[in-house]
């Protein structure tokens, strides 16, 4: 990989231009983590991106050289995806993300995968704790239910 400064990457709101990218990047980090391939066609996760994610959340994405390099889609209550490129991970470029979701926020939720631990240290590490446990989701595999509360504004 080539080395990148932090200052290279731009956090800006997500646009449909950029959806082949993004469900590009968020499959390819999302199979990485869980082991396993997507259950949905890519035609299909770019529509739940554009037209039920988009008008539903805030979406915002990390850009290097134009290049979708992260996304999370958010609001006031919970995270509902978090997902940076597997060629990016570890460069804080999640930190920022998760950022613009608790800077307007008292209160997340979230659920990330049991198989998923590099997600889980980085929840905690960011003051997130375990809630709740279960498999309610498509992929059928126990999940875990994450809060956040910022104790300064709550």
């Amino acid at each position: 990989m080539i080395n990148h400064s932090k200052k290279d990457i731009i956090l800006a709101p997500y646009h449909p231009t950029y959806g082949e990218q993004t469900v590009s990047m968020w499959r390819e980090s999302k199979e990485r983590a869980l082991g396993q391939k997507e259950i949905h066609t890519f035609e299909n996760h770019l529509h739940f991106l554009n037209h039920v994610l988009y008008k539903q959340y805030v979406i915002e994405i990390a850009l290097l050289n134009d290049k979708v390099v992260g996304m999370i889609v958010y609001n006031q209550n919970e995270i509902n995806q978090l997902y940076i490129h597997v060629d990016y991970q570890g460069f804080g470029i999640g930190n920022a993300l998760l950022h613009k979701a608790k800077a307007q926020s008292e209160r997340l939720t979230l659920y990330t995968f049991e198989v998923n631990t590099n997600a889980q240290r980085f929840y905690e590490k960011h003051g997130f704790t375990i809630n709740g446990r279960g498999h309610e989701n498509e992929e059928n595999l126990p999940d875990l239910l994450y809060e956040w509360v910022d104790e300064e504004r709550a």
